[in-house]
């Protein structure tokens, strides 16, 4: 009788010390959750914890380097050591603007219709404007007809008065383009009385078959003159080979600024250089109209909430966005720091002179401040020009951004963050005159690097920076021909020297034989990168007919978002919104 309760005794004290066990392990279990989930926050969290800190970041003086005191995010005040000249494109020398006519392209004499009209009334901002100039000559070619020199936009968002001839040199515009078009200034009278054209507008993206159909038959029945308004891409992307060639001639030779502006433009890229030998020049695009358009968050809390919706609140049209959703497609404008990041990344140390193209920036010094401290030459036209030299500029809006396009098309490398049309028309000159870098951010991978660096070394977030930004820096055949607006990419514009790149095609093919053949006697195992050459000796020149695929996926995949994607965000039933984020 007394071992029964002995043996409840001993099954009691198991249990308890089970018990005990079980509740030790738990709680180790806890605690060691607890702490990962400290370490690595949810994607949502580290997100939110991004966009506080650019908040927190706007008010951060950055002096050798932009970091915490225990952080090694640390940040050289030099370029560091590069393969590559950070100031000229690679393999730019094989390559040059053609946009000669053909044999076979006719004299303008011998094609338009003697009382055959066709005038234009353009849309949007400067940029903008310039497209619809291009495609206007484009479009009377295709019509035989004589083109009235194109009215500006005087009643959008930019509420510039300005006329052809305040902004481009309109007698060079006639003459050069002579043999292409024949052009006037105005419709002749008609039995002594003015001569009222008949309007109408064709579709975004009509061809040249479109034309034929539509605005031809009305030019017959309507006394042969018609106004086409609101002519901003009305022209297809693609068209026979001379016709894109004519658009290629008067956007980079007929289309010249006023003498005014082109003096005044002179003296502000002279007094860049009489700073530095080399410039940046950046469109920065950071105005409340454009955050408020973008849907983004930049961590300014209520107060940023409040202030960018009560823009949205102006267009009944913009739909309500997702800020991680745009985020994460790569939709939202860099932070000024986050270009800053970029640029000293990919090379450009702190003592680079940098141009900055911009409107009003959100949050003005504060947000400018990290950008300053990576960048201390920082200049505007505000700071290289008095107030009496801007003067009779500062009215026009159209003016003012015609001399921020002469000095970005002069600077040694661009870098634009949005794809606007100041954006699309600099990259596609750029090209055609000699490739200078035109850098673009891949907005769409960099957002999650810029999310984690500090839990990074900098060389680490440097070495990512330039692997993503490869196909995003204006080197030639980066996108492929007939891809993307061709004001942009002017591929049929744009011809190879053929013989000098075969040539050093077959001397790079002897160099890496030779090296192999030395290798292989000495017999050692030589890895990939060891058989990489100086780019002093010979140009590398990738292969981009073929898909190649890198850490940031498929080229195709990631520069058709360079080029094509960007387009349909602005294209808007708000004409005021769709003027504004245009250029």
């Amino acid at each position: 009788m007394m071992a029964l309760p002995r043996r409840r005794k001993l099954h009691y004290h198991r249990l308890r010390s089970l018990v005990q066990v079980v509740s030790v392990i738990s709680g180790t279990l806890l605690l060691l959750f607890a702490f990962l989930s400290f370490l690595f926050p949810s994607p949502d969290e580290s997100e939110h914890f991004h966009l506080r800190h650019h908040q927190t970041s706007f008010n951060a003086v950055v002096k050798d380097s932009v970091s915490d005191r225990n952080s090694v995010f640390k940040i050289p005040s030099t370029g560091g050591k590069l393969d590559r000249d950070i100031w000229s494109s690679k393999n730019a020398k094989f390559f040059y603007g053609c946009s000669n006519a053909s044999a076979r392209f006719a004299k303008a004499e011998a094609i338009t219709h003697p009382t055959r009209y066709l005038a234009i009334a353009t849309s949007g901002g400067l940029n903008q404007q310039r497209t619809g100039i291009t495609d206007a000559v484009v479009a009377a070619r295709i019509l035989n007809a004589t083109l009235v020199v194109p009215k500006l936009d005087q009643k959008s968002f930019w509420k510039d008065a300005s006329d052809f001839t305040d902004i481009f040199d309109v007698d060079w515009f006639i003459s050069f383009l002579s043999k292409d078009v024949k052009i006037i200034k105005q419709l002749p009278k008609r039995g002594g009385r003015t001569w009222t054209p008949y309007t109408m507008r064709v579709p975004r993206k009509c061809s040249e078959r479109c034309y034929l159909n539509r605005v031809l038959p009305v030019l017959l029945k309507r006394h042969n003159a018609v106004q086409l308004t609101k002519f901003d891409y009305r022209l297809a992307n693609r068209l026979d080979t001379d016709l894109q060639k004519l658009r290629c001639r008067v956007n980079y030779h007929a289309l010249q600024f006023a003498n005014p502006i082109l003096e005044m433009g002179k003296m502000l890229v002279h007094r860049m250089r009489m700073r530095s030998k080399h410039y940046i020049a950046l469109h920065l695009r950071f105005e409340p109209d454009m955050l408020a358009f973008s849907g983004c968050d930049y961590g300014g809390g209520e107060k940023e909430k409040n202030e960018l919706g009560a823009i949205q609140k102006r267009w009944k049209t913009l739909h309500k966005n997702n800020p991680d959703k745009e985020r994460r497609q790569g939709r939202c404008p860099l932070t000024p720091e986050e270009v800053g990041l970029m640029l000293r990344a990919l090379g450009y140390g702190s003592d680079v002179h940098i141009y900055v193209a911009s409107g009003e920036v959100y949050g003005g010094d504060e947000t400018l401040r990290p950008l300053k401290a990576l960048f201390p030459n920082f200049y505007s036209k505000d700071t290289i020009a008095t107030k009496e030299e801007l003067g009779p500029f500062l009215s026009f809006s159209s003016r003012m951004a015609a001399l921020d396009f002469i000095v970005c098309d002069e600077s040694d490398v661009f870098v634009t963050n949005n794809n606007g049309n100041m954006a699309r028309i600099l990259a596609g000159r750029r090209k055609y005159f000699g490739h200078k870098p035109t850098i673009r951010p891949n907005a769409k991978k960099l957002y999650r690097l810029f999310l984690s660096r500090n839990n990074m070394t900098w060389e680490e977030f440097s070495s990512r920076i330039r692997t993503l930004q490869k196909g995003f820096m204006g080197e030639p055949k980066e996108v492929r021909p007939g891809r993307g607006e061709f004001h942009e990419n002017p591929s049929t514009c744009i011809c190879e020297d053929s013989e000098a790149m075969g040539k050093v095609k077959a001397d790079s093919r002897h160099k890496k034989h030779r090296k192999l053949d030395d290798s292989s006697r000495k017999d050692v195992m030589v890895s990939d990168d060891q058989n990489d050459y100086d780019d002093n000796d010979v140009p590398e020149w990738p292969d981009l007919d073929e898909d190649e695929e890198d850490e940031s996926g498929s080229k195709e995949k990631h520069l058709s978002n360079v080029t094509g994607s960007d387009y349909g965000a602005v294209i808007s039933d708000e004409p005021e919104l769709e003027a504004m984020l245009s250029d």
